[in-house]
């Protein structure tokens, strides 16, 4: 019971980092008597802390299966991993301002969207694809409400960021930028000239993608204790 009490503390505090600072004005009060560079290294330091809590709380809560943790589901989370490591690298300092990661202050071009003409979200989508497939490898019951919370949290912030949008740009840029990225369109990468366009920056942030996927592939077990190789 003990154990069920702390994972609930954790995904309490785990909502509560996230859902306070989104408060209407708090954030930039606090920006504002602590200073950005300060506020924003807190607020990482302290969401990695609850976050690393969280996840410690939820491997030591009593184990209630709700589905069997078989090899083939285990594939899932290895199958999705290189997606998920390309939009991480794709999605930091994305020329999209209005999302988690976009490049801030530098406005939007429409004409030159960059990685957002195939999403304008990537590591929400991102964050979707990893806790799905982490829910659905492990299938005990403090996994799938953790994992199950990091999806839904990634879903309703979507819809939020665009709303967020929509208010900065007057009516006409609006409609304009819209048009010019999507929520996940694979259509870019058939067009030569969005590839002549960001081919600078695709093929190094590629390659950064393979050497992410390759130590967090070898850092999983020593770090959380569980092998991600499916035998």
């Amino acid at each position: 019971m003990t154990d069920w009490i702390e994972f609930a503390a954790a995904l309490a505090a785990f909502f509560a980092s996230h859902m306070l600072p989104a408060r209407p004005g708090l954030r930039e009060w606090l920006t504002a008597r602590m200073g950005r560079r300060v506020y924003f290294a807190a607020y990482g330091t302290v969401s990695l802390l609850v976050l690393a809590w969280l996840i410690s709380a939820a491997g030591r809560a009593p184990f209630v299966e709700l589905w069997s943790q078989t090899v083939t589901l285990r594939w899932v989370p290895n199958f999705t991993a290189p997606i998920f490591w390309t939009l991480v690298v794709q999605g930091i300092g994305l020329p999209w301002p209005w999302t988690l990661g976009g490049k801030r202050g530098a406005g939007f071009d429409p004409d030159r969207p960059g990685f957002a003409a195939i999403t304008r979200h990537p590591l929400l989508i991102a964050l979707m694809l990893w806790s799905g497939a982490h829910m659905i490898a492990n299938g005990d019951l403090a996994h799938v409400i953790m994992f199950g919370s990091f999806f839904c949290l990634s879903i309703a912030a979507i819809p939020m960021f665009d709303a967020r949008a929509r208010r900065a740009l007057p009516p006409t840029d609006a409609a304009t930028a819209f048009r010019s990225t999507a929520l996940f369109s694979l259509r870019p990468l058939a067009d030569p000239h969005w590839l002549r366009q960001n081919e600078d920056w695709l093929l190094p942030r590629l390659l950064l993608m393979v050497a992410l996927w390759a130590l967090a592939l070898g850092l999983h077990g020593p770090v959380l204790g569980v092998s991600p190789r499916p035998f």
